[in-house]
């Protein structure tokens, strides 16, 4: 089972569960422990080949593939009997949350999407081709180095950047090329997300610098009913690293809003 971490205030909290994207580890969420921890209960896990679940063997019946590496967060939510949660996720930890959102919607009370991956532009595209051209003869640090780069490239993005790379560092690099496997599912993937709207309360947490991505954001929250983008400003990619004071505000807003102890939501239930 994965590594995970918990901070638990009382069994009537709601659950948040922190997602990392690729080459990350749970320590990307540092800067919101602080803050959402006065608010909800927190749970967050290590991804396979990640952190402290670096090594740890998995059954044989699970391969790399975005929905196994989806049941390996579930597992852990059955093991905790968490029965629902917000969800937060950032970069590729927002496709597994999306997968989340497929496999059992009835455990998700709303989803927060840092620096979503909604499409692959022709830029992208072309970095996932060079990638996969050279990923044997090119040591995977730097792939992912400039990959990094490409994605942050602005100076305030430096601090994102670095906590990416140097948790990447910690990745072994067989294990880097069976996640970067994971890009051929990918567009298929994302289109299908993009044509299936769950009606789950969303919010897009998107840097307005972060030009790989936010397009794609803009346009999917016109055709997707309850969900919302909010920008925020002077920040890349991984925006909770950039402004984390600006992200955590935003995104406790939004959970409370959606919890189920919520006011608001007492309210239209009761009507």
């Amino acid at each position: 089972m994965l590594h995970y971490r918990t901070y638990k205030l009382t069994e009537k909290k709601p659950w948040v569960v922190f997602v990392h994207g690729a080459g990350g580890s749970s320590s990307i969420w540092f800067l919101q422990v602080k803050e959402f921890k006065k608010h909800f209960n927190i749970l967050m896990v290590d991804l396979r080949g990640h952190g402290k679940s670096k090594g740890l063997q998995f059954s044989p019946k699970r391969k790399y593939s975005f929905e196994d590496i989806t049941l390996d967060i579930l597992e852990v939510l059955n093991y905790l009997n968490i029965e629902k949660a917000h969800f937060i996720g950032v970069s590729l930890g927002t496709i597994l949350i999306r997968h989340i959102s497929e496999l059992v919607p009835e455990k998700v009370c709303s989803m927060v999407m840092a620096g979503a991956i909604i499409r692959l532009n022709v830029r992208a595209r072309f970095l996932v081709g060079l990638g996969n051209t050279f990923k044997r003869f090119v040591p995977y640090m730097w792939l992912y180095s400039f990959f990094a780069w490409i994605i942050m490239p602005r100076a305030r993005h430096k601090k994102s950047r670095l906590l990416f790379v140097n948790e990447a560092k910690k990745v072994a690099q067989k294990e880097f090329m069976r996640w970067f496997k994971l890009t051929y599912e990918l567009n298929p993937l994302l289109k299908y997300f993009e044509e299936k709207d769950t009606g789950i309360p969303t919010l897009y947490l998107t840097g307005d610098e972060d030009y790989m991505f936010l397009p794609a954001v803009e346009y999917i929250v016109q055709r997707h009913n309850n969900s919302f983008l909010e920008i925020i400003r002077n920040s890349g990619h991984v925006c909770n690293v950039d402004q984390p004071k600006d992200f955590n505000a935003r995104a406790i807003a939004f959970m409370l809003g959606n919890s189920e102890s919520s006011p608001l939501l007492q309210a239209s239930a009761a009507v």
